[in-house]
């Protein structure tokens, strides 16, 4: 990045100014990094539940960038990349600011569940109400006391349970600054998807603060590569957005702007024999489903010429399950809402 990019950027969208930026009560002054628990609802027993967070200002302006995991509360692989970023961040090598979130979700993740206790998405509820659902109430504290401040955002999350995602970015990329910052973090695949109303990505990147969604892994693992994976995009991002000298380079990228599922017409137990990360040809044979009773088999063919981006992990399949995530790369763009609720239908994020 030339300087007088870089000076574009740091003054141009949400510089942080010599004033402090005040999260919840707590006050933190450029130069100074603060660990804060936010006081987000209350457990059954009446006590109160804080999210942990932190926010690392360098003594330079620069934008303010939000990483964020654990909004589901088993998708643990997330909560790892913040973590790790969060140790090694420094007021003194970064310019801006940095806020830091490893786990959202806090009642799922101590339940070990993608939901909260109503059995609600929180990913569905942004950006919230102070008088609604749990949910929706959760979301409004974060929306108003943290998520406001963002220039930026990266959303970390992995495959929903019994699910396996390449690792990969989402985002709107028919906006320019989420398809800039999609591209800096360097990731192997891009995938254009807006997110449904409610997502906390769709909120943000509708409040004009560019986010990118960073899919990685399974659900209820902690998988070092993934975590590695997360880390140096990131790193990349920060570099891209002039808050922070990398040498990271980024990887050969693959963009497809339409996805579809290959769904099981039979029910049995799935051996699938294609990898996460195979190129496919319509009409190649993706793997079988066996009756376990009489042992007849099905074939499970794909329907389009792509790339695995996703797949399902257990191995059993009932008819209509989505089993295999296909990326196409001449796809088109899709925009509506009804393309993207049939999109995310088996893949919530």
């Amino acid at each position: 990045m030339t300087c007088a990019v870089a000076v574009v950027f740091l003054l141009g969208h949400g510089a942080a100014r010599a004033n402090p930026l005040t999260i919840g009560e707590t006050e933190v002054q450029p130069g100074e990094r603060k660990d804060i628990t936010l006081v987000v609802s209350q457990s059954y027993s009446g006590t109160t539940v804080k999210v942990p967070l932190s926010v690392v200002r360098g003594e330079g302006p620069g934008p303010t960038l939000c990483l964020i995991a654990g909004v589901h509360g088993d998708e643990l692989n997330g909560v790892g990349v913040v973590r790790q970023l969060l140790e090694d961040l420094k007021p003194e090598d970064i310019r801006g600011t940095v806020i830091g979130i490893p786990i959202v979700n806090l009642l799922g993740f101590w339940a070990q569940s993608r939901y909260l206790p109503d059995r609600r998405d929180l990913n569905r509820y942004f950006p919230g109400s102070p008088r609604g659902s749990t949910a929706s109430r959760i979301a409004h504290k974060m929306w108003t006391d943290v998520l406001r401040h963002c220039s930026y955002a990266i959303d970390y999350h992995t495959g929903s349970l019994h699910r396996s995602n390449l690792p990969q970015v989402r985002g709107d990329l028919s906006r320019r600054e989420v398809m800039r910052l999609a591209h800096g973090f360097g990731a192997r695949v891009l995938v254009h998807n807006r997110g449904q109303r409610g997502t906390m990505r769709r909120a943000l990147t509708d409040s004009n603060i560019p986010t990118i969604l960073f899919e990685s892994g399974e659900a209820m693992r902690f998988q070092p590569e993934h975590v590695a994976e997360g880390v140096a995009g990131t790193w990349r991002v920060m570099q891209l957005l002039g808050m922070r000298q990398s040498n990271l380079e980024p990887q050969q990228t693959q963009v497809f702007l339409e996805t579809h599922w290959v769904r099981a017409e039979h029910g049995g137990i799935l051996e699938l024999i294609v990898p996460v990360g195979a190129d496919v040809n319509a009409g190649d044979l993706l793997g079988v489903i066996t009756d376990p009773l009489n042992n007849r088999r099905k074939e499970l063919r794909s329907k389009w010429t792509g790339h695995i981006i996703g797949k399902a992990m257990a191995p059993t399949v009932l008819p209509g399950l989505a089993v295999v995530h296909i990326g196409v790369r001449n796809g088109r763009m899709r925009q509506s809402e009804a393309e993207t609720a049939e999109i995310e239908e088996e893949r919530p994020e």
